[in-house]
């Protein structure tokens, strides 16, 4: 397959170097970041294997193909408003695309409609030609009609295209966003395993560099000889500070036209990396300079047959953490870290952390699992903050049993409580899940693990030291009882014996004629069909009964 695809851009490559003048398209990938995204192809996750596809079919891309990423769900859970361009569009971002997929942690929502709609207005898809190509293994969860999106922005655009890749999809799910790409003249492509997205996404990356080149231009008389530039900027971290001359250095030159008020207008043009040198149009605009998060924009003037020499100082700092759960562990590669400036987000970001933000107030919070640091500094421009940063992070295991050496596989609900209790007797949640084998990287403390499965509940007090292993044994002494009954007739679980003021406690209840859950051992009475019936769990056994109308026998 890797020697297909290879041919298959080279020969897109090739075909672009062959043109005598190529017309570069812009292209956006958007990659679902939904928690659905760890739903597991043949052992692997899903994410995984886009990561994979990414990695191989990005390693050879057209030098003018301009080309950005995009994601969703990535961040939060329940916010439709989760979408993040991580890589804007330009040539040779293939490395960049691929460390940006990498560091993606799927948790949220799918919003698919609204992040083809961002996307294809960073293209600026109303005044140029622009095709986003999705891959998204779920449908729309934000209540937006992908349909009439699509139509909205094919009546919009400029010559407008959305691929769709469907990955893990059902044929009546992929039915569901097909029309996306339909709708816009794209392809929707079914992937529903590795290499099936490999020829999926090598397929539509090849058809946007299949550029076409520009109309011979009218001869014209000889220009005199001029700069092959007119704008040179130069950008700083810092006031006095060395100039930013590292070639791989991620700095973004952006222009606009001036307003009338003199603020930055129409967007006009982006280029990267301290090398730039510009051609643009004679007159005035709003030039900016950014690496990182941090910004820095002025006027400036192109005059022809000049070439302008603008310096920026960005004011940025470089801020390099490395997330640890214990003092000489390892960089926890899932540890999110959120970063604020002057108390306005900034960014979040995973595992290790080396980015530049802007000088001042900085605080951020390094989480792993449920524990969290904050720290806080005082960001100089131009200097490096370089720290090790201990969360304090216990790794407890919960094992849950009916009786010792009898692991439980139903999903029982566990619950980590605060074992300090509030003035109210209540416990401050940390945690939950569901499932018989679990891990909760918890900071040090005194806890309790309640569990709740079927008729049985109770909880297990532990406590979590920084650095260690703390295995939780969760042991219900409990057996299944399955009761049958002629038709869906109501069952409800009671204590055998009465309290003082003649009333039982309920344990559970359902409907036949198929009714099973789980006890603790003890005496039961059943009361189905306007009878009781006695029963007796013992741990570890499953007990089965039929409930007959009084008169029949069983």
């Amino acid at each position: 397959m890797r020697i297909i695809r290879n041919l298959v851009l080279g020969a897109v490559a090739a075909l672009g170097m062959a043109l005598p003048a190529v017309a570069a398209e812009r292209a956006i990938i958007v990659l679902d970041g939904s928690g659905s995204m760890w739903a597991q192809i043949d052992g692997k996750a899903r994410i995984t294997i886009a990561r994979e596809t990414l990695a191989s079919v990005l390693a050879t891309l057209p030098d003018d193909l301009e080309l950005g990423f995009m994601t969703y769900g990535h961040r939060e859970k329940g916010n439709c408003a989760d979408i993040e361009m991580l890589v804007e569009p330009a040539t040779g971002t293939g490395s960049a695309i691929v460390a940006a997929a990498d560091a993606i942690n799927p948790k949220g929502m799918t919003p698919i409609s609204d992040a083809v709609r961002l996307a294809a207005e960073d293209l600026r898809f109303t005044e140029e030609k622009a095709t986003v190509i999705l891959i998204t293994d779920g449908l729309e969860t934000c209540e937006v009609d992908p349909c009439a999106l699509a139509s909205e922005l094919e009546s919009q655009g400029v010559d407008f295209t959305t691929h769709v890749l469907g990955f893990g999809l059902s044929d009546e799910e992929g039915q569901q966003v097909a029309c996306l790409a339909e709708n816009t003249g794209g392809k929707y492509l079914p992937a529903n395993d590795g290499a099936a997205l490999v020829d999926a996404l090598s397929s539509t990356v090849a058809e946007v560099a299949q550029v076409e080149p520009e109309p011979e231009p009218e001869p014209a008389p000889a220009p005199e000889p001029v700069a092959d530039y007119n704008l040179k900027p130069t950008a700083s971290l810092s006031e006095g500070g060395p100039d930013i001359v590292d070639e791989d250095a991620d700095l973004v030159w952006e222009w606009h036209t001036v307003a009338a008020d003199g603020t930055a207008g129409e967007y006009v043009g982006t280029n990267y990396y301290s090398t730039f040198e510009g051609a643009l149009e004679p007159g005035d605009y709003i030039l900016s300079a950014t690496l990182g998060y941090a910004t820095s924009s002025q006027p400036v003037t192109i005059v022809a047959g000049k070439v302008a020499t603008p310096h920026f100082v960005i004011n940025g700092t470089i801020l390099k953490l490395h997330p640890m759960p214990s003092e000489g562990a390892p960089v926890d590669d899932d540890a999110a870290t959120e970063i604020r400036h002057a108390n306005e987000y900034v960014t979040t970001q995973y595992g290790d952390i080396d980015v530049v933000v802007p000088a001042g107030a900085i605080e951020v919070d390094v989480s792993i699992g449920e524990a969290k640091v904050t720290r806080t500094y005082d960001a100089k421009a131009g200097e490096t903050i370089d720290e090790d940063v201990i969360v304090g992070v216990g790794l407890a295991k919960v094992a849950s049993f009916y009786v010792e050496g009898s692991p439980i596989e139903a999903d029982i609900f566990i619950e980590v409580l605060e074992a300090k209790k509030a003035l109210d007797g209540s416990r401050k949640s940390v945690a939950y899940q569901y499932g018989g084998d679990l891990s909760f990287e918890l900071p040090p403390g005194d806890y309790v693990a309640t569990y709740d499965l079927g008729g049985a509940s109770g909880e297990v007090p532990f406590t979590v030291k920084t650095g260690e292993l703390t295995d939780v044994p969760v042991i219900l002494d409990a057996g299944v009882l399955a009761v049958t009954t002629p038709g869906d007739d109501y069952v409800e679980l009671v204590s055998a014996k009465a309290d003082i003021a003649g009333n039982r406690k309920s344990f559970d209840y359902g409907y036949g004629p198929d009714f099973s859950t789980t006890l603790a051992a003890g005496d039961y009475l059943i009361i189905s069909l306007d009878q009781e019936t006695p029963i007796t769990i013992v741990g570890g056994e499953r007990s089965e009964i039929a409930i007959v109308p009084a008169g029949k026998s069983k």
